[in-house]
């Protein structure tokens, strides 16, 4: 996905080729974990997660939890990527790693389970560390791309919030915990949430079209409605106090139009005036 994408990218730029290859291999295929190398000097030594739980728990554990306990000491570093979900809806109210987790969906109380499990691993001397994501956006998977295809809609809920997080800030989040901060739990936001209406106007202004059109909450589909269903605001200041991280896109404004220069034609550029010895 984006993220897999982003974040290899960057640990390959930083040297970790052999963690960039845990990132795409152990975490979308729990399986091929059997077969990456933890010992001798090019042994991998940081390990990323980023598998959802399914019904029966997080499959990473449930096929390799053994193999996780007994590398204690020979891992740097271990993240799980998880979801703000797990606070469940707070009425617009700020939350942050303190709040008591009460995830109001079959989903968010997976990850709330999941969560624990990675964290009881910290009794077994891993250095756990767990990144709760707010709403992931970057290239490909924008409000612009939403409006682009026709697809988006906006929901007159007054005093609706949300947080949301580039990708690129996801990434550089990670990237700071592998050398600062203990091992717990980090929100990852921007500084700036705002109801998804007006996310969603900005991306049709910058590319010169109109808002979409006000849709009724109850014409939406079952999972767009559980989205509508949790209200709350995500602190990040864990993250930047213990980390030293600080989001390249504080607020979507920003991450939207650097986005949008991405997939903005450039403007064609005059022919130069001929010279007065040209042919």
């Amino acid at each position: 996905g984006d993220f897999g994408e982003a974040e290899a990218g960057h640990l390959e730029d930083a040297d970790l080729a052999g963690c960039a290859e845990t990132v795409l291999g152990g975490a979308q295929h729990p399986e091929v974990m059997s077969g990456v190398a933890f010992e001798g000097e090019h042994g991998v030594d940081h390990m990323l997660v980023s598998v959802p739980p399914d019904g029966d728990g997080d499959p990473v554990l449930r096929h390799h939890g053994q193999l996780l306990r007994q590398l204690a000491g020979r891992l740097r570093w271990l993240g799980y990527l998880s979801t703000t979900g797990v606070y469940g809806d707070h009425d617009g109210g700020w939350v942050s790693e303190e709040t008591p987790l009460r995830p109001n969906t079959e989903r968010g109380e997976r990850r709330v389970a999941a969560e624990r499990q990675w964290l009881d691993l910290a009794a077994a001397g891993l250095p756990v560390h767990v990144f709760r994501l707010a709403g992931i956006y970057g290239p490909g998977r924008s409000a612009l791309d939403r409006v682009r295809a026709g697809k988006a809609h906006r929901i007159a809920l007054p005093g609706q919030i949300f947080s949301r997080v580039h990708v690129d800030d996801i990434v550089s989040g990670v990237l700071a915990s592998f050398d600062r901060g203990p091992p717990g739990a980090y929100n990852l936001a921007d500084d700036r949430p705002c109801p998804q209406d007006d996310v969603v106007a900005f991306a049709a202004g910058l590319l010169g079209l109109p808002p979409p059109p006000i849709v009724a909450l109850e014409t939406l589909s079952a999972m767009a409605r559980a989205f509508y269903a949790e209200n709350r605001r995500v602190a990040n200041g864990k993250a930047k106090r213990l980390l030293g991280w600080r989001p390249a896109y504080p607020d979507y404004r920003l991450g939207l139009r650097a986005l949008n220069a991405m997939t903005s034609p450039m403007p064609a550029s005059p022919a130069p005036a001929a010279a007065s010895g040209d042919q």
